[in-house]
């Protein structure tokens, strides 16, 4: 078992000492010579002054200036320290106080020199937690003294691997792009040492997109053989045990609706849904999660793999799962095979108001499984139904005519806003947003060729935050999403844009900027003449959803209360987290204050809320979550954001590959920005931006208006100004880093009298 000091040191909490015993347990270092390396970097911690040793267990050692962050460097060499903390400076690094950190690492930092209003802290790398480049993506040289050398293509990364001898040989390579494992970091004055794993191509543009994503990203194609063994260890078929303690659902009409692909995610289904109508004339409706925890036991070698991978990667139609396939085909929800779950039934008036809600363990068996096109069309009419689909038919119609839509009201009326999913007619094909429920972007997406998809997602939202309320009610550990308010800045932005544009918007916003705020702004966006391209960009100014301990805002839900992802443990480890949370409470909760105690609650009710002053889980299981929650956040956190990263970049890539085919081509697009070294245009049909430089306007010389966002020719008056229409052609492509290259053909306007104002 590989671990980094960051995995180490996590497991120090407040001013507790840890055991090494301890520690070779939660590290998973069982045999002699991991158990040696956990002694060494014991040893070394101590001697650095991280730990202290009393009676042969470990403290950690806290100082007020050194705080933890994660590196971030340019091109130049200088570096930023950002910290985790919100609001927290971030930390200049000079080249030669880095200790051989690299771009992405995460470091402890001692700050040297306090901040002023003007200047960023100073600091220096004190120690280097976790390396976050185990391999690279370079090309090949030969120096002169004939070694072989890797210069990486990341102009972040300063400096270049020496290459140790491959069964392949290495002149072969040269002058290709390699992807190079590292198998020694800079020690001293030895620079770094590496070995070409793969030879992708001549170049970029030879190479496969998906295998440039992969490397340059670091994502893992295949498991482990200890993972694999472990599924093989896996039973079958369900034995009399598993269906302990459980909720038989068998007998109600279930099914599935799903999209229907060749790609994994689509042939493996996690969700399920029945509706019934109770005594009292409401709906209860069950939404039946795949029971992927009961599989997995905390610390196994499958959890251990899927804490690492943190959550899935869609690659086009490539899926990087977090589980082998082999067990995403156990616990799928097939038609006519028992399965576990984890059922959610919610008692809801015709009004879509939540009465109460129930979570059981339960087993089910699916009746009929419905793509989203079957299930339009049957609701349409379009499609000769069946007679045994009868019934489904109903439902289907109480689902997406009635109660979906009352829920979608009620979140509208609390100032939630939606997202239009829409692709222009002639756009870059990319995949349809990959989630069950809001997703990274923190709001629902709507598709006018898709009605039912985010209907459905009203569904899942609603189940997301049951799950929430019941985790905070009970005081139990979990992990809960939050959604900052948007980037002012970025948002003021697109306001000016839009105003250019001739709509009524205001040109600034209070500091507080409200989901009531984005509602109203979607439906005016929607009205415009470039509606699509303005979607596109008010995307562009939501922060991303993030992973925190406590509950905090959502802003695209417009809920202040508590929310977490809690429908998709097949490919979120989020969400499998808070399952086995759930699982533990069912199991091994407290239903009342004491044994003598005769009022017990029902810790599966929400009848529970608000009854309970007591821990409803024993000690040690609490404290086992929440030392791990302590980790677990900040590293979901990180695969989150390097996942949108590897998912963009294969976006990029396939944007930057189409668009080198197109060279010469001309296209209408939009002014989006406007910088003193040239402006940003969107080109319409395709959402693919594109840069004309100003040393290409060789019409004039043009100079630069901050004021009024704006480049202004001085003999021929002409501007080019946000919101502007141009025609513009494509001149060159940088395919590997995704730069598109235009030149003007016709468009701009005449400046006005405050635009030739400094």
């Amino acid at each position: 078992m590989e671990f980094s000091i960051a995995t180490l040191l996590s497991n120090f909490t407040d001013d507790k000492s840890v055991a090494p015993k301890v520690l070779e347990k939660k590290l998973g270092c069982q045999d002699d010579e991991n158990m040696q390396k956990l002694q060494i970097a014991l040893d070394v911690l101590e001697k650095v002054g991280i730990l202290e040793k009393e009676r042969g267990r470990y403290r950690r050692v806290y100082e007020e200036d050194v705080v933890e962050a994660k590196l971030r460097c340019s091109s130049k060499g200088f570096c930023f320290a950002i910290q985790d903390v919100e609001g927290a400076d971030d930390i200049y690094i000079q080249k030669n106080h880095l200790s051989s950190a690299w771009n992405g690492d995460r470091v402890l930092v001692k700050v040297t020199k306090e901040g002023s209003r003007r200047r960023s802290p100073e600091g220096q790398v004190r120690l280097i937690l976790e390396r976050v480049n185990p391999s690279v993506l370079a090309r090949v040289r030969q120096a002169e003294d004939g070694t072989y050398h890797a210069v990486p293509l990341d102009d972040r990364l300063l400096f270049e691997l020496d290459l140790r001898p491959n069964i392949a040989p290495l002149e072969e390579a040269v002058d290709h792009l390699v992807h190079v494992q590292v198998l020694r970091y800079p020690l001293g004055q030895n620079p770094p040492l590496g070995k070409v794993a793969r030879v992708l191509g001549s170049d970029a543009e030879d190479a496969a997109d998906t295998d440039i994503v992969c490397c340059k990203h670091d994502l893992r194609r295949q498991f482990p053989n200890s993972v694999l063994k472990a599924v093989e260890g896996l039973p079958d078929s369900l034995r009399k045990t598993d269906l302990k303690n459980r909720l038989d659902l068998r007998n109600r009409l279930t099914m599935t609706i799903e999209d229907k692909s060749d790609s994994l995610d689509s042939a493996i289904v996690e969700n399920a849904f029945t509706l019934e109508k109770t005594k009292t004339g409401n709906w209860q409706v069950g939404i039946h999660i795949a029971d992927v925890a009961h599989w997995i036991p905390l610390d196994s070698p499958l959890d251990r793999e899927a804490r690492k991978r943190g959550t899935a990667v869609y690659l086009g139609d490539t899926v990087l799962p977090i589980l082998p396939e082999k067990l995403l085909s156990q616990v799928s929800l097939v038609p006519g095979e028992d399965r576990l779950t984890l059922s959610m039934l919610l008692t809801l008036t015709e009004s879509g108001q939540l009465v109460e809600f129930e979570i059981q363990p339960s087993v089910i068996q699916v009746d009929h499984q419905l793509s989203y096109e079957q299930a339009q069309a049957l609701l349409g009419g379009h499609e000769q139904s069946k007679p045994e689909l009868a019934p489904i038919v109903e439902k289907l119609k109480e689902l997406f005519f009635s109660l979906s839509p009352a829920l979608r009201a009620v979140r509208q009326q609390r100032g939630a806003f939606e997202l239009n999913g829409t692709l222009p007619k002639e756009a870059i094909a990319r995949p349809l947003p990959h989630s069950k429920d809001e997703g990274r972007h923190g709001a629902i997406m709507v598709s006018a060729s898709m009605p039912l998809r985010s209907l459905l997602t009203e569904l899942m939202v609603l189940a997301n935050k049951v799950v929430a309320s019941h985790l905070h009610a009970l005081s139990l550990p979990g992990i809960y999403c939050v959604h900052p308010t948007p980037d002012l800045e970025r948002l003021e932005d697109l306001l000016k844009l839009g105003s250019n544009l001739g709509l009524d918007v205001e040109q600034s916003l209070e500091e507080d900027v409200t989901s009531q705020d984005y509602q109203r702004l979607t439906q005016m966006l929607a009205k415009s003449t470039a509606a699509k391209v303005l979607n596109h960009l008010l995307q562009g100014t939501l922060k991303p959803i993030g992973y925190s301990s406590k509950p905090g805002l959502h802003f695209g839900l417009a809920d202040d209360t508590s929310y977490c992802h809690a429908v998709s443990p097949v490919w979120r480890y989020g969400d499998l987290f808070v399952q086995r949370v759930l699982e533990y409470t069912f199991l091994e909760g407290r239903d009342r204050r004491t044994t003598r105690s005769k009022d017990r609650v029902n810790l599966h009710h929400s009848s529970a809320h608000g009854n309970i002053n007591w821990n409803v889980l024993p000690p040690d299981i609490q404290q086992e979550l929440e030392s791990q929650l302590s980790t677990l956040v900040p590293h979901l956190n990180d695969r989150e954001k390097l996942t949108e990263d590897a998912e963009i970049d294969l976006e990029g890539l396939k944007k930057a590959e189409q668009m080198k085919e197109r060279t010469g081509h001309v296209f209408s697009g939009l002014i989006t920005g406007v910088q003193s070294y040239g402006f940003f245009v969107e080109i319409e049909d395709l959402l693919v931006e594109g840069l004309v430089h100003v040393s290409s306007l060789k019409d004039d010389w043009y100079e630069y208006r901050s004021r009024h966002a704006c480049l202004v020719g001085r003999k021929n008056r002409t501007a080019y100004r946000l919101g502007d229409h141009v025609e513009v052609q494509v001149k060159s492509v940088d395919y590997y880093r995704q730069q598109i290259d235009l030149v003007t053909v016709s468009g701009g306007s005449v400046a006005s009298n405050e635009d030739l104002e400094d």
